[in-house]
């Protein structure tokens, strides 16, 4: 409990704020506020998105599994290991100190939650306080990322891992960035916009689902946001289990001013994980979910569901079921493959249709197992497409590296622009390369699709992290 209640005391200690009346002439007017971020993932500010990865592995002090968490800023050139920020909880301003098992940077998400012009990064680290969990919220500015703060957990008795999933988004059409963040329990607290430094959220509150509580297999296993019904404010995707009914799936939560309420639940034995964007260029954001083993019925390696959005939510019977063996997809459908156990969605080639990357982690590469593969599916008229579909090892032409085996090529993606040209470009990790410290790769969006020009790619030392067991790239920010 001392490690708990440190940072209660943290927390405590932040929110006090003195506050001091003067007067003032009648006609001063008072200051702008600053307009919010435009990209919720531009945490300095300069017009181009950044990608943040954590090691949830990395020793820091002296203490194994402390974890770290990488930013690269982006630029005109993209991403590179020179430009970057490294955050642990032993970074000056970062509320706490690393510990053994903590795994700080278990969950990423972000948003401009202060409303300052610059993107925050909240972090998780699910193993805090012997799997109590804990979310740490770190600033940004001009400078890049700097300075954080405890995000308190309302129900400690309630849940373990809290922070095991976040996401970010308006729920309640305000105009401000809310957080929420799920556990193992059956409910996901709800940070209401208005956050300060000084004090944090405006207020919290609970969202009861009905998902099933219990051990690390529980509990909200992923959280997504985005606008599914068009109504401009943001609703919530969650991906765990039905404590009714004991099937795995995914939720459906509608944003409104009083807060989330359910639409739907899809049967779809995707518990772990789901992703949310317009496939179809319609104004509905659309959800993607994910079966990545047997499911005894569509595939033995992993098979992907696109749900569409409308007017009145997420439609529950899919447009689209793609594996593996589905027509115009590289590979095949083989056992253990992991086929989507990453997923994102984003533009790649500027047409107005959001595209799909895939990580199949687990794919096997010539005689090299476990190597790792990550297929690219693109969006249509009609939704998601196996038309033009690519797939990339990193024994792809242009691909920095060698499949080895256990690299694990996959093992998380994200689609972003990170060269400010309007297309999205695809980050993937290998979070065993070098056995297994991990590395970053990144691939530039083109008209064409994803393209190998100009490929990057870097490991733990480059961005100035030791030698070892890492995982880097385990985690990308969603």
């Amino acid at each position: 409990m001392l490690r708990r209640n440190r940072l209660h005391s943290l927390a405590l200690a932040t929110a006090t704020v003195a506050a001091a009346l003067t007067a003032a002439p009648l006609l001063t007017a008072a200051p702008a506020a600053a307009a919010p971020a435009k990209y919720a993932d531009d945490f300095n500010g300069d017009g181009y998105r950044d990608l943040a990865s954590a090691a949830p592995y990395t020793p820091v002090g002296g203490k194994t599994d402390a974890g770290a968490v990488v930013v690269n800023y982006g630029s005109a050139n993209g991403i590179s290991a020179t430009r970057r920020t490294v955050i642990t909880q032993n970074t000056a301003g970062i509320p706490g100190a690393a510990e053994q098992g903590d795994r700080f940077g278990t969950s990423l998400t972000s948003g401009d939650l202060n409303r300052d012009g610059y993107a925050d990064l909240v972090i998780g680290a699910k193993g805090e306080n012997a799997e109590a969990g804990a979310v740490v919220i770190v600033w940004g500015g001009s400078s890049g990322l700097a300075g954080g703060q405890v995000v308190p957990d309302p129900a400690p008795s309630a849940h373990d891992e809290y922070g095991m999933s976040l996401a970010v988004g308006d729920f309640g059409g305000d105009g401000r960035a809310d957080l929420a963040v799920g556990s193992t329990g059956s409910d996901v607290w709800i940070h209401k916009g208005g956050f300060t430094k000084a004090s944090g959220a405006a207020s919290r509150s609970e969202l009861a689902t009905d998902l099933q509580p219990g051990n690390s297999l529980y509990g909200a296993q992923s959280l997504a946001a985005g606008d599914v019904n068009g109504d401009g404010i943001d609703d919530l995707v969650i991906s765990g289990n039905e404590a009714e009914t004991y099937e795995d799936g995914t939720f459906v939560y509608l944003g409104s001013a009083t807060g989330p309420t359910r639409q739907t639940f899809l049967r779809n034995g995707a518990w772990e994980l789901a992703a949310v964007g317009d496939l179809n260029g319609d104004g509905y954001a659309d959800v993607v979910t994910s079966t990545y083993g047997d499911d005894g019925v569509t595939s033995i390696g992993g098979s992907v569901n696109a749900y569409l959005g409308s007017a009145d939510g997420v439609r529950t019977r899919p447009q689209a079921t793609i594996t593996q063996d589905t027509p115009g997809v590289p590979g095949s459908d083989e056992e253990g493959d992991y086929f989507g156990n990453a997923l994102s969605i984003a533009d790649i080639n500027g047409d107005g249709y959001a595209d799909l990357a895939v990580g199949a982690l687990h794919e096997d590469v010539g005689t090299a197992k476990i190597a790792g593969a990550v297929t690219v599916l693109r969006g249509s008229a009609t939704g998601l497409t196996t038309t033009g579909a690519q797939s990339f090892t990193q024994n792809t032409a242009g691909v920095p590296g060698t499949a080895e085996s256990a690299d694990r090529f996959g093992a998380s993606v994200r689609l972003s622009d990170l060269n400010g040209d309007g297309r999205a470009d695809l980050s993937a990790a290998a979070d065993g390369e070098n056995h297994p410290a991990g590395a970053i790769y990144s691939l530039r969006g083109a008209a064409s699709g994803v393209t190998t020009t100009k490929a990057v790619s870097f490991g733990p030392a480059a961005v100035g992290l030791p030698s070892g067991y890492l995982r880097l790239g385990q985690v990308m920010l969603r």
